[in-house]
């Protein structure tokens, strides 16, 4: 896949699903009576370079082919015609792409599957965490409440992690129309809570198991407008807006253990978590005070769906995520240790902090599944975890004994 394409038609083109929309209907104008269908996704295939590719055909068509693949997944794409861009009309709604060139993929014409090869996947499924924008060009979200409503209707790019997903909602309009909606908090280290809203199925799918945060997103083209009911901005996805899940340059960036060298005992810890609530990072030499393995089996081992990760119980037959791609059909599921641990110095003890794989496998040698549920009050995360060599540890436990006095 290149930014110019001399030919037509293209053999064959695997990629990465990046973006996706929904499916929707229109009037045929040839068929009177009769409604033409079409979807559209955005597929990548290098660090640089993604296009976008637009289905049109009847219902079974199209609604089968749009329940054959979800964003993340790597397809191959047989003899898809190549179209120039027309930005002055449908690709001004579609996202932004570094080609002067879409793919238009016919029933008569072109085949969509599920890519085979080992090899391909394994090359293609890192690109799904580089954004399609410079990840420095965003706004924070303190800049988007500075400029208030002076950003309404803009479209910008956005860096923050995820505060909270909120309930999914299904609703009817007073035309007959069914549409759906989920609103995503998101926060930064300027700001502590602010509205993300998506209306689209495949944008909610997308956002439904993201675990509150210990999730970063990079929203490439997201739609800023001043809500008068809330009296404030808010940020919508759009058929334009592509989402990174945990961008890969601002997570090197963020939370690189290799970059962590503060030291705290437990209080510093606390009272730090206490003064202020983003995230804290830094290193503790304390024991493992409380290791509950010997709970019931429902506190230490959870089952999630493997299509949509939502949990699911081992009485179900099919998950109860109405949006799961597998919906209807038997579940597949994996399930996985999910435990919670407490840490004690001589200052304190620092209660329920998560110990997930891959550090748990490490330290425990067992496989964590993490835990959707996130109490109230100080919750921590280990990063790493392994015995700590005692010269060190009398080291750095003399120098905090010495800031004490």
């Amino acid at each position: 896949m290149h930014s110019r394409c001399p030919c037509n038609v293209f053999q064959k083109v695997a990629g990465i699903i990046i973006g996706k929309t929904d499916v929707r209907s229109f009037p045929d104008r040839k068929n009177i009576g009769m409604d033409r269908f079409t979807f559209g996704f955005t597929v990548k295939d290098s660090p640089d370079f993604f296009i976008n590719v637009s289905t049109w055909g009847n219902d079974a068509y199209v609604n089968g082919l749009a329940s054959s693949f979800n964003i993340g997944d790597c397809v191959t794409i047989e003899n898809p015609l190549v179209a120039t861009k027309d930005l002055e009309k449908g690709d001004r709604f579609c996202p932004a792409t570094p080609s002067h060139y879409r793919l238009l993929v016919t029933e008569a014409h072109s085949q969509v599957c599920l890519c085979a090869d080992m090899d391909t996947i394994d090359r293609l499924l890192p690109l799904i965490h580089l954004p399609v924008k410079d990840s420095r060009d965003f706004y924070s979200l303190g800049d988007i409440v500075a400029n208030g409503q002076k950003l309404d209707g803009s479209v910008i790019n956005i860096l923050a992690a995820v505060k909270s997903v909120g309930h999914f909602k299904q609703f009817t309009t007073s035309d007959g129309r069914r549409g759906q909606r989920l609103e995503v908090r998101l926060f930064d280290d300027s700001v502590l809570s602010f509205p993300l809203v998506c209306w689209d199925r495949e944008a909610i799918q997308l956002m439904q198991p993201l675990i509150p945060r210990e999730t970063v997103l990079f929203i490439a083209d997201a739609k800023i407008s001043f809500d008068s009911f809330r009296s404030g901005m808010v940020a919508t996805v759009n058929s334009k807006s592509i989402i990174t899940v945990n961008p890969v340059q601002v997570l090197l960036f963020w939370s690189a253990v290799e970059s962590i060298t503060d030291v705290y005992t437990v209080s510093q810890l606390m009272q730090k978590a206490r003064e202020n609530p983003e995230a804290l990072f830094g290193i503790t030499y304390s024991f493992i005070s409380k290791l509950d393995l010997d709970s019931s089996a429902s506190k230490v081992i959870k089952t999630r769906c493997s299509k949509c990760k939502f949990l699911v119980t081992e009485d179900l037959n099919s998950c109860t995520n109405q949006l799961c791609p597998g919906k209807g059909q038997i579940v597949s599921a994996t399930t996985g240790f999910d435990l919670l641990v407490d840490f004690t110095d001589h200052t304190g003890t620092l209660h329920a902090c998560s110990l997930r794989s891959p550090v748990a496998e490490k330290a425990l040698g067992c496989t964590i599944i993490p835990s959707p549920k996130m109490k109230s009050g100080i919750r921590g995360m280990v990063l790493n975890c392994s015995l700590a060599d005692p010269g060190e540890v009398k080291q750095h436990m003399s120098a905090l004994l010495q800031q004490r006095l």
